[in-house]
């Protein structure tokens, strides 16, 4: 594994030999922070000869409804757990916009559009999406794990039309985000056209082997020489 560097903001680190030619920007789940996805770079055993720069942005710390008001790291506020009920509009968008800035900063640092996924768990994975699908610039992908798509009823007038690869996993057995949530925002875009691989997994709330064997596989793809 390359360089490491933690700051403030965010943990980076770079894979391979070499200047990146590519980066991934992961958004951790509610409540964690961008060390939660760390141990996950040398898990997926990428080649040497691909060169890739992970970077895990912390969430700001904010008062969440859901826990009694609790202060902590989170991309939006949660009002409740029914699929129906209100959204933190405010607090998604901008969370999707603190992405924007993170992908110029990729791009300030020579990576192209093309060359960056966005990928989040749960509900980095949300911002991940929303943000992700809006981009004026087609990028390499996106990678979403037990998340779902939120804001859909803004989607038609809002996303841009693209064929960019999006990786959507989920839990079978996930207490926290039911996986309906995920399969219904997967069969949403599926049905709007866009290139979305599915995979679910007998597991809670969290990351398998197996998927992040299929992460690997997904990333390789998306980053094969033209």
């Amino acid at each position: 594994m390359g360089q490491y560097m933690s700051e403030s903001g965010f943990v980076e680190i770079e894979s391979g030999a070499g200047a990146p030619q590519g980066s991934i920007i992961w958004l951790h789940g509610l409540g964690a922070d961008g060390h939660d996805f760390e141990p996950i770079v040398p898990e997926l055993q990428l080649p040497p000869s691909l060169r890739l720069r992970f970077v895990f942005p912390h969430a700001p710390v904010r008062p969440v409804t859901l826990n009694g008001g609790m202060a902590m790291r989170a991309w939006y506020d949660i009002f409740s757990l029914d699929r129906n009920g209100p959204a933190d509009e405010a607090g998604i968008r901008a969370s999707a916009a603190l992405l924007e800035q993170w992908i110029v900063r990729e791009q300030e640092r020579g990576i192209p559009p093309g060359k960056i996924v966005v990928a989040g768990f749960s509900q980095g994975g949300a911002i991940a999406l929303h943000a992700g699908l809006r981009a004026q610039q087609q990028l390499a992908g996106i990678l979403a794990l037990s998340t779902y798509l939120p804001l859909h009823e803004a989607f038609a007038d809002e996303a841009v039309a693209s064929d960019l690869p999006i990786f959507m996993a989920h839990g079978t057995l996930d207490p926290v985000l039911p996986m309906a949530l995920g399969r219904d925002s997967a069969d949403f875009l599926l049905a709007g056209g866009y290139n979305v691989e599915w995979h679910d997994y007998p597991m809670a709330h969290s990351v398998c082997a197996e998927e992040i064997r299929d992460i690997r596989a997904w990333l390789l793809s998306v980053y094969s020489p033209e």
